[in-house]
């Protein structure tokens, strides 16, 4: 479909009333729908084909009610074979969409049923087939709680991205020189070259993305951005036309972030407008006042704005170690919207290098205290010539499984020792932060931690349904090029 402004506001409307049918009513009817289908975008006057998830109501993604349950029939209307995770979400293993592990990918015209307890809070969905994600095969997944409908807050969901108009095969071939062999989880050993491409849809220049000057903790320099993509979106769309947001209800807003762009992390810019950061990853953390957030790969956050009267005010996701900008614009009735130029004047600094952002956070119902029953480190590694990332020195392709048994605490250190940041993602769980380089504290509960260059990050958790859950690096391209294991849980003895 085609996407006009006025289509996206009314369609907007039609997902939101549906959120005013009791959720005993709409599961008698029967379950969601929910489409992956190709669509088509105007990105900057240039029609831009991508791929979706089309709910019922003809919009992106999908909206739960309170305590009403994960009921969805998903439909393969593509071309090819994929499979789709519920990301953050805590399914049966054989639901949470990862291919062959243990469920098939779904056939083009095929439909496949999904029941389980949806967690409340803010998720997404996305291709767990890191080509198919280039494609922006990816929606946001919300699940409301009585409390979020009490506050009479009005809802605003803003997700990024960043997209190209190569070809994902040829977004990879820039990046590493060589197209990778097909493989859905990774290739392996990736293309050994690193060649120079211009701007607008190419590698970043030089070693570091075109930041040189960026430093990590360590003081060598940081590889930030490894490719120049030609737009970076809110809500499927630019500066150039962006989303405008009419803000109700007193100007009191629930801004809920999603960033699912592949390979960008952004900082959000609230402006002059202050904020109430309440939750990370869909969960709860003790509130705190933010005007800047940082945003690695597959996290979110949510955020209580309060307008301070009538205005147009934007709320702009920086790419963090460069000058590009995407945003949204939140309006007072009849307010007049200056024009935001995509380009800001300086370059962003780079994420949150010495972590006190990670630090300053606090879950609101931390995990109990209780002995560690297996304690491991992960070493990641990997180099921007020959373009390969690991898990203790292993891709996918020969990677060593983290072995647990279900009930037991578990605590993983993530130590870093490239000069890349890797937004690392384990599935079927929640963990805790709990130690920084070392130093230990009781931080957010997450299901999607930034480890930056050179860093050590410790998060627990309690180990869950015995079966294969996948451990990986959320930047996709490094996903695509081996970095990811698997946390094997086998049943308590």
């Amino acid at each position: 479909m085609t996407l006009s402004r006025r289509g996206f506001l009314v369609a907007s409307a039609a997902s939101a009333a549906s959120l005013l049918i009791p959720a005993r009513i709409r599961a008698a009817t029967g379950p969601l729908t929910l489409r992956a289908e190709t669509r088509v975008l105007d990105i900057d006057g240039r029609a831009a084909t991508l791929w979706g998830l089309t709910n019922g109501s003809g919009t992106q993604g999908l909206t739960l009610a309170p305590g009403e349950r994960f009921r969805v029939d998903l439909t393969n209307a593509l071309a090819e074979p994929t499979l789709i995770h519920w990301h953050g979400q805590i399914p049966p293993n054989a639901q949470d969409g990862v291919p062959d592990m243990p469920a098939p990918k779904l056939l083009p015209g095929e439909t496949r049923s999904y029941d389980y307890a949806a967690l409340p809070g803010t998720y997404w969905m996305h291709a767990h087939i890191p080509l198919q994600e280039l494609h922006l095969l990816t929606a946001p997944l919300i699940v409301h709680t009585a409390g979020d409908l009490a506050a009479d807050r009005q809802e605003v969901v803003m997700t990024l991205h960043d997209f190209s108009f190569k070809t994902p095969e040829e977004v990879m071939a820039a990046i590493t020189g060589a197209i990778p062999s097909g493989d859905d989880h990774s290739a392996g050993m990736a293309g050994q070259g690193m060649g120079t491409m211009g701007s607008g849809g190419g590698m970043a220049g030089g070693t570091m993305g075109g930041m040189s000057g960026m430093t990590g903790m360590s003081g060598m320099a940081m590889d930030l951005n490894d490719f120049d993509f030609d737009a970076y979106l809110a809500n499927d769309r630019t500066l150039n036309d962006p989303e405008v947001v009419r803000v109700d209800k007193g100007g009191k807003v629930r801004l809920r972030v999603v960033n699912a762009s592949t390979a960008t992390v952004f900082w959000l810019d609230l402006g002059t407008l202050g904020g109430q950061l309440v939750a990370v990853d869909g969960t709860p953390v003790q509130p705190r006042t933010v005007s800047h957030f940082g945003l690695a790969m597959a996290q979110r956050a949510d955020l209580l704005i309060d307008l301070p009267g009538p205005g147009a005010f934007p709320i702009l996701a920086l790419r963090e170690g460069a000058r590009e900008r995407t945003g949204i614009i939140l309006a007072s009735p009849g307010a007049a919207v200056a024009k935001v130029a995509p380009l800001g004047a300086d370059e962003a600094p780079a994420f949150s290098a010495d972590l006190t952002q990670e630090a300053a956070l606090r879950a609101l119902t931390p995990l109990s205290n209780r002995p560690v029953d297996h304690a491991q480190m992960l070493m990641l590694a990997g180099a921007m010539s020959p373009y390969v990332w690991t898990i203790d020195g292993h891709t996918w392709a020969d990677h060593v499984p983290v072995s647990v048994r279900s009930g037991e605490r578990v605590e993983l250190t993530f130590h870093n020792m490239s000069m890349m940041a890797h937004p690392m993602h384990l599935h079927g769980h929640k963990f805790q932060v709990f130690a920084i380089n070392g130093r230990r504290f009781a931080g957010a509960l997450r299901d999607t931690v930034h480890v930056p260059p050179m860093a050590a990050i410790t998060i627990a958790f309690d180990a869950g349904e015995a079966a294969r859950w996948m451990l990986h690096c959320h930047h996709m391209m490094h996903l695509q090029s081996g970095m990811m294991t698997e946390l094997a849980i086998s049943s308590a003895a």
